[in-house]
């Protein structure tokens, strides 16, 4: 990600694909917060939405996918006041979420499921399984303007919870028009 020479977490890589710029992310964490890790999260972030801005004022047709580290509402949330001291349910890591928004992007799963529970995270550390009460939604697929007319449906697929061994995070996906209409 621009702006910081001596970051060297590679936390984001871009392609083209179909005239469609696809960055995918992994912001950090920001555990334990308040603290240098949180500090260093909100940083990272300020630079994605830097760049984003750029996609953006350039009218590049893209999507900037993955884990964001960041619970948006309480909606995102089973039980939203288990991550109150979390850093990814704190306000400064949803305010920056919300400025991606306010900037123009499109949080897909949203635009398609406006009042829905959608999870795509499940704490491991329940009992040898997973909490089900534990469900997040911190993995985001955001579309450029461009792109809202031919986003078609969007979603997570849950149901690789019951493989073995699973990641504690699960796909999330968009479909888009590719006529472009």
């Amino acid at each position: 990600m621009p702006g910081d020479p001596d970051d060297t977490h590679s936390r984001y890589i871009e392609a083209e694909v179909d005239g469609i710029v696809v960055g995918c992310i992994y912001l950090p964490n920001g555990n334990p917060a308040p603290g240098p890790k949180f500090d260093y999260k909100l940083r990272w972030f300020d630079r994605l939405i830097s760049y984003g801005q750029l996609l953006l004022k350039e009218g590049i047709t893209s999507v900037l996918c993955g884990d964001y580290n960041v619970v948006p509402t309480p909606i995102d949330a089973v039980v939203p006041r288990r991550w109150l001291g979390d850093a990814v349910y704190f306000p400064e890591s949803r305010q920056a979420y919300a400025e991606m928004l306010d900037n123009g992007w499109m949080d897909a799963v949203r635009c398609i499921h406006p009042e829905k529970g959608i999870y795509t995270y499940w704490d491991f550390s329940y009992r040898g399984g997973y909490d089900r009460s534990s469900g997040l939604r911190m993995d985001h697929l955001l579309v450029s303007p461009s792109l809202s007319n031919r986003l078609r449906d969007a979603g997570v697929d849950a149901d690789l919870r019951v493989w073995e061994k699973p990641s504690d995070h699960v796909p999330a996906w968009i479909e888009i028009d590719p006529s472009g209409k």
